[in-house]
């Protein structure tokens, strides 16, 4: 028996003990109550079936609206799910997306359940045992992939190696964004002169899809054919909403169901809706529709005679299904051959058994949030590598403690960028103000990030609101899972009304979940209400940060991991309020530095300000 590379081991050792935590996590029994799943984030419930409908693989498909505001953070698009009623099977399926208090997704099933319209409808986060299984594949066909196998190794060195040297090569591009500045235009000179793998990284702001875009249309100029990815289908839809715009003819691949008409029209489902191939697909969907009705003709409550006709109507079903699939995998392969750029979700492109075809470069977009072994699945698909984003933000979720502490959590590019030379910094940033940019432009960018002129400050930008000796504590929430402060959140709606804020301009972040949740009670319903982790990626005019730890111990929790911090301080664009406890954090070197930081360049301010 071959001897396993040690790195691949430990990867897959963490996959499994992910695979352990999910279904424990997502179980719903007496162990795991509903209300219990709830409280955690991992259960909706209950939901309101707004329309239902066959989607493009001939899928139940529902859309669903929820009578509260969720904290959705678990529940991303593409995310495996469970649709469940009190007293039947539950139906496994996939979300497809959740914005607010609307949502939609795809049943694996023959057809909606009786249920679906009941009362008491809810859906919760399931095991993604296809994901891992394809991870868990892929690693360990690694090893006969010889040139996809020493860049594995190359990776995993403890000291970087001189093959990633930086290109030196002094080309003439003839840019098609003229507006581009330096450090962008030397990223994209980089990627097209790249020989292995190109780093693209900077903070919010900084221009990284506009820079990739540029590069991708040099690329394409050079003859190459282009793979895009990113592991969110909302990053997917904002790189290739660019390149559309630019004339490139791109083809984007997977969740067809919620992107923008201009989007719709490069999915295959889009391209395909006016070929003559429709009408056959079109015949045999009324077929199926005609056997799924009589089947339906069988109610709950039937005999053994009438259950194996109402299996033997659903086989049929399946099989005029996988007579539709033969001839959309048939068009949609002359669209893969023709198409310039080919963008999705690592696991969308790696369903699209596209291995036959020959991607010159392959772009992981928010490659941080990126695990190491979804890349993998990738990698094999084209010869080069470009990977972009922000190591220095949040790392991507993962459930199991033991697999984060083995590195599961690690992003491929974290894994990458300690490991490789071929790095450029995106130094300028065009979304706030140069006071806010300033501490994470300091202490995390090493004081390269530059803030563009018109941002330059006129006042005061950023403050800090002091509880220190208020006697605002700390205290675990009515379900004793997260950690709530009552008198920050009394604090907030002073604020409000003295500075005279604009709940739709405001979005109020915190840490802690038990926080959020306390805050969706007591602050105005239209306020963006969000905890940290979930508002990664998105950006307000003002911001206001809860911290929430106030206790004698100067026990600061997860405050500890400063990536976390720099998510928080760089969302807002035109005002920052930070209310904390100073007796409480600064003790601690890094939020010592934040607090000395604001001193200087902002408004350092204490609660009896606000006459509570």
């Amino acid at each position: 028996m071959p001897v396993i590379d040690p790195h691949i081991a430990q990867l897959l050792q963490c996959i499994e003990l992910e695979e352990k935590e999910q279904v424990k996590r997502y179980s719903l029994d007496q162990q795991h109550t509903l209300k219990a799943l709830k409280a955690e984030g991992l259960a909706l419930h209950p939901i309101v079936v707004t329309r239902k409908n066959f989607g493009y693989a001939d899928y139940p498909e529902i859309t669903f609206r929820l009578p509260f505001p969720p904290d959705n953070n678990q529940f991303k698009d593409g995310a495996s799910i469970e649709c469940f009623t009190s007293g039947e099977e539950p139906v496994k399926g996939v979300l497809m997306s959740l914005e607010g208090k609307t949502g939609e997704f795809r049943l694996f099933a023959p057809d909606f359940p009786d249920w679906i319209e009941d009362d008491g409808v809810g859906i919760k986060l399931a095991p993604d045992q296809r994901t891992t299984t394809i991870m868990k594949t892929v690693l360990k066909q690694l090893p006969d992939n010889k040139h996809l196998f020493g860049l594995f190794e190359q990776l995993h060195k403890e000291t970087p190696t001189e093959n990633f040297a930086v290109p030196n090569k002094n080309i003439d591009l003839n840019f098609s964004n003229i507006h581009l500045n330096d450090s962008q235009q030397k990223a994209v000179m980089a990627i097209v002169q790249n020989d292995t793998i190109t780093i693209v990284h900077g903070p919010p702001g900084t221009g990284k899809t506009t820079t990739l875009i540029e590069a991708v249309i040099q690329l394409i100029k050079a003859g190459e054919k282009v793979l895009i990815a990113a592991p969110s289908n909302t990053a997917v839809d904002n790189i290739a909403k660019g390149l559309i715009t630019k004339g490139v003819n791109l083809l984007r691949i997977g969740n067809a169901t919620k992107v923008d008409e201009a989007i719709f029209m490069h999915t295959p489902e889009g391209k395909l809706s006016n070929g003559k191939q429709q009408k056959e697909i079109k015949e045999l969907k009324i077929r199926v529709e005609q056997f799924r009705k009589m089947a339906l003709k069988y109610k709950r409550s039937f005999g053994k005679a009438e259950r194996e006709q109402r299996d033997l109507l659903f086989k049929e079903v399946e099989n005029i299904r996988a007579e539709i699939k033969k001839i959309q995998a048939y068009n949609e392969d002359k669209l893969y051959t023709e198409a310039e750029v080919i963008a999705g979700t690592p696991i969308g492109l790696y369903d699209a058994k596209i291995h036959r075809l020959k991607f010159n470069t392959l772009v992981i977009d928010e490659a941080g949030q990126c695990i190491e072994p979804l890349a993998w699945c990738i990698f094999p698909l084209a010869q080069k590598y470009v990977l972009a984003g922000d190591h220095l933000q949040l790392p991507p979720t993962v459930l199991s403690n033991e697999a984060a502490r083995l590195g599961l959590n690690r992003s491929i590019l974290e894994v990458s960028i300690s490991a490789i030379n071929n790095i450029f910094l995106l130094n300028t940033q065009y979304r706030m103000r140069q006071a806010i940019a300033g501490f994470s432009g300091g202490y995390f960018y090493d004081g390269l990030l530059q803030t563009a002129a018109h941002l330059s400050n006129t006042g005061t930008h950023i403050s800090f609101i002091d509880t220190a000796g208020s006697g605002y504590n700390e205290k675990r929430g009515d379900n004793g899972m997260s950690l709530q402060n009552e008198g920050e959140l009394r604090i907030v709606q002073k604020l409000m009304e003295t500075e005279i804020l604009d709940p739709l301009l405001t979005a109020f972040i915190s840490p802690y979940a038990g926080q959020v949740a306390a805050a969706r009670e007591a602050l105005p319903k239209e306020m963006r209400i969000s905890t940290i982790d979930s508002f990664q990626g998105q950006e307000k005019e003002i911001i206001i940060l809860s911290l929430v730890r106030s206790n004698d111990e100067g026990d600061i929790g997860f405050l500890k991991d400063y990536r976390r911090m720099n998510v928080a301080i760089t969302r807002a664009k035109e005002q920052l309020f930070v209310i904390g406890d100073s007796a409480t954090i600064g003790g601690d070197a890094f939020y010592n530095a934040f607090l000395t930081y604001i001193e200087t360049q902002g408004s350092y301010r204490t609660v009896w300000e606000f006459e509570l």
